[in-house]
């Protein structure tokens, strides 16, 4: 049973790096589908169509931060810890990161026909990249109480 408990903190520790990189995958991938469609109709304005594309990217970054910072001696103590925090800030990040990807599509799409509102299209997908930001640092501050940390 100890070894089960155990795999299930290894899986907390990765899951925030998984889990996020699942979800900019996703979030990227749809974003340049529409950046690739764009080009097709306008004439310029390709790296800010790229760039929009990208955004989601971010959540994997997020991800990497929180597997450091929950990366420890993974014991049956501090299992659970390990697992609640990274699989659920991991989930977060991943479904951030898909919708962002949604919403920078649109972003993407409308702008296409109406470049001068660009930088105001993009606002929902800053809304959706907080809630990550949300996530991220709620499992920074949280991670500290596992047992095995530096300060728990």
């Amino acid at each position: 049973m100890d070894a089960l408990i155990t795999m299930f903190g290894w899986a907390g520790i990765y899951g925030p790096t998984a889990l996020g990189a699942i979800g900019s995958i996703i979030g990227c991938a749809r974003a340049g589908q529409a950046a690739c469609g764009a080009m097709i109709d306008v004439e310029s304005g390709y790296g800010r169509l790229v760039g929009l594309s990208a955004l989601p990217s971010s959540q994997i970054i997020y991800g990497i931060v929180v597997m450091f910072t929950l990366n420890r001696p993974v014991s049956v103590e501090a299992a659970p810890g390990l697992f609640a925090i990274g699989i659920l800030c991991g989930l977060a990040l991943m479904f951030s990161a898909m919708f962002q990807g949604a919403c920078c599509a649109s972003a993407i799409t409308a702008s296409k026909t109406k470049p001068e509102i660009f930088g105001l299209s993009a606002a929902p997908a800053a809304i959706v990249e907080g809630f990550a930001v949300f996530a991220f640092i709620f499992a920074l501050v949280i991670a500290g109480e596992i047992p095995g940390s530096a300060s728990g």
